[in-house]
């Protein structure tokens, strides 16, 4: 298999605007260098997918579950681990079209990319065969993931800290950017959670949504203490 299509077409789907697919396969860095759309736009649509599956699921559970569990089940769910993950384990990273430098510094396998461009994938979906085509999909390959045990790099402590802090109505959290260091193409973010603007914890990873999460776990803990 070399396309996303070829993977698709292996399991009873059956694309037919291939050009969308090639779009969300193709990351920034190789989109600057061959003036060609970037998977963006088709990234922000699959988000909107998964969340609307994700949350559907969640609620025609049985026993049916409490809101809060609901919203720190999905959270853990369509994480950035979660979808890298899933990334890997169906080889779709190796459908990536990465520009030269974000390939020899292993964009391949970055975590924050590999999620990126699975949500890309299922926008491509969504726009060529509809929602039921995207859902079918999703029930395959991570309705699994509902029941799996889940590991510390799907904990949401960024929910479980608001769980703490909204005993008091007043008080208000805020994640704000500290610092950005490194390449444009594998930049490192530091992240830190204010608390009524006392600074609470800080974190720092390759994408801003995984420092915001260890800015919450480092508070938490804090917190706990």
């Amino acid at each position: 298999m070399n396309t996303i299509t070829d993977w698709l077409e292996e399991r009873g789907f059956h694309p037919v605007n291939r050009d969308l697919y090639r779009e969300a396969c193709t990351h920034s860095s190789y989109a600057n260098e061959h003036h060609c759309p970037d998977n963006e736009r088709l990234e922000f649509m699959g988000d909107a997918v998964l969340q609307v599956w994700s949350a559907d699921k969640l609620f025609h559970m049985e026993p049916p579950l409490p809101e809060g569990r609901m919203t720190t089940l999905r959270a853990q769910i369509v994480c950035e681990s979660t979808l890298a993950r899933l990334s890997e384990r169906y080889g779709w990273n190796r459908f990536l079209l990465l520009g030269v430098g974000e390939e020899r510094t292993g964009g391949r396998t970055r975590k924050s990319l590999m999620a990126d461009h699975f949500e890309a994938c299922l926008g491509a979906l969504y726009l060529d065969l509809g929602y039921p085509a995207a859902a079918r999909l999703l029930d395959e390959i991570m309705l699994p993931e509902f029941t799996a045990e889940k590991g510390e790099d799907v904990t949401d402590y960024k929910s479980h800290l608001q769980e703490v802090v909204q005993a008091d109505s007043r008080r208000t959290l805020e994640y704000r950017l500290l610092s950005e260091s490194g390449p444009a193409n594998a930049p490192t973010f530091t992240m830190g959670v204010y608390l009524d603007d006392i600074l609470m914890g800080s974190g720092t990873a390759a994408s801003k949504k995984r420092a915001e999460q260890k800015a919450a776990r480092d508070a938490f803990e804090k917190m706990a203490r």
